[in-house]
């Protein structure tokens, strides 16, 4: 016969929540949603059934650190689910465009589940091109995109704001690189700790540039939901950028901060954000940059 006591403690295991069973040493369960509804990357394009770029590069992230597994969705209908929710402590978008998922499971997935403990969302490049006008959303991911100036084979420089933060010290006080680099709506600097910006003056670009909601790009930042985190990364177009140690190294990292295992002040930070829209402004008309509908 099974003592009373033990039954009780696995009556408690069995119905308690995933992120409430985290251990130091337990893997966290991460949702990578890569689903699009709209432009679909080549980062996330699954060749012959197989599973995509990015989807690869965080898989096997989780299996090279023993921190996360990762289960890869295309079907938010099917799997982003208030029941399914469950068995995870983290959620990474690669979307595009208004995913299919029922309002019950949206209100329960920013109500309830994300200001949860131990529970967070990474976001990667488009996910801040997903449910444009769905204002829950983009509240939590931080802005919409509204155009790529610098499109995946430009060179384009970015500033790295705080170079000793564990999020961003892998990529030294700039990073150079060819990608894709989004510009925003809706962006909220009072909500958010900006980590990277665009260096307009290291970035030429000869395409038009739509200002009309700010000059300054934001590409990295973070933010405190309830008890929840939040880290958005807008790199990631080009494949060759999941190859980066430098990349999968902040991602790594955004996974410990999310569990816990670090810890990292995501205290908004709009005083940067207002001198990074000063400095961008005086590089773009420094640097001659065209403005868009002029």
């Amino acid at each position: 016969m099974i003592p009373r006591m033990l039954l009780m403690a696995l009556a408690v295991a069995f119905f308690m929540p995933v992120s409430q069973m985290q251990g130091a040493d337990a893997k966290s369960k991460i949702l990578f949603v890569t689903q699009s509804v709209g432009f679909k990357h080549g980062s996330v394009s699954r060749p012959a059934d197989k599973l995509a770029p990015a989807e690869i590069a965080l898989t096997q992230l989780g299996e090279k650190t023993g921190l996360f597994e990762v289960h890869c969705t295309q079907d938010c209908a099917a799997d982003f689910t208030k029941e399914n929710l469950q068995n995870y402590d983290i959620v990474a978008f690669y979307t595009t465009g208004d995913l299919p998922i029922s309002e019950e499971d949206k209100e329960y997935f920013f109500k309830e589940w994300l200001p949860q403990k131990g529970h967070g969302v990474l976001g990667f490049h488009s996910a801040m091109d997903t449910f444009h006008n769905y204002e829950p959303y983009w509240d939590m991911i931080g802005g919409v995109f509204i155009s790529h100036p610098w499109n995946s084979g430009n060179d384009v420089t970015i500033a790295n704001h705080d170079v000793e933060n564990p999020l961003t010290n892998s990529f030294g006080p700039e990073l150079k690189l060819k990608e894709e680099i989004y510009m925003y709506r809706n962006w909220q600097p009072k909500k958010v700790r900006v980590l990277m910006s665009l260096d307009y003056a290291n970035s030429p670009i000869g395409n038009a540039i739509n200002t009309s909601h700010g000059f300054h790009v934001p590409v990295c930042w973070i933010k405190n939901y309830g008890d929840g985190k939040v880290y958005c990364n807008n790199l990631g177009h080009n494949e060759t950028t999941w190859t980066r140690a430098d990349y999968m190294e902040s991602i790594e990292n955004a996974v410990k901060w999310i569990r816990g295992d670090i810890e990292i002040d995501a205290t908004p930070n709009p005083e940067l954000s207002a001198a990074q829209e000063t400095k961008a402004q005086a590089d773009f008309k420094a640097g001659n940059f065209q403005e868009a509908g002029k």
